[in-house]
């Protein structure tokens, strides 16, 4: 029974660690990343899906989940007023399976 709760445990915190839920903070200087929301997808770095529930979150695979509260997230997002201000464009699609890094080359950004 103790090995048992022993592997749930780490099992659920393995998954919890990973899930990509984000906070937006107010300051740049709090921010583990800067984001600045593109017009079009093509100009995006990610492709954004929200979700509304944390255990939707993705794998570093563009599924987000904003929290309520700091200490929730995994990353703290700002999002700045200008492209060239941003460590991340990101775009924000209207389903779940459009979401995807369009350039990978800035995937270590959100680990």
């Amino acid at each position: 029974m103790t090995r048992l709760f022993f592997i749930a445990v780490v099992t659920l915190t393995f998954f919890k660690a990973n899930a990509q839920k984000v906070f937006s903070v107010d300051q740049a200087y709090k921010a583990d990343v800067k984001v600045f929301v593109v017009d079009n997808n093509y100009k995006a770095d990610l492709l954004v899906y929200k979700v509304d529930a944390a255990y939707k979150a993705g794998k570093n695979d563009g599924k987000w989940f904003f929290t309520d509260a700091e200490y929730k997230a995994k990353k703290k997002i700002y999002f700045v007023d200008a492209a060239y201000k941003a460590d991340l464009k990101i775009f924000f699609v209207d389903a779940a399976y459009k979401a995807k890094w369009e350039d990978k080359s800035k995937i270590h950004l959100l680990y």
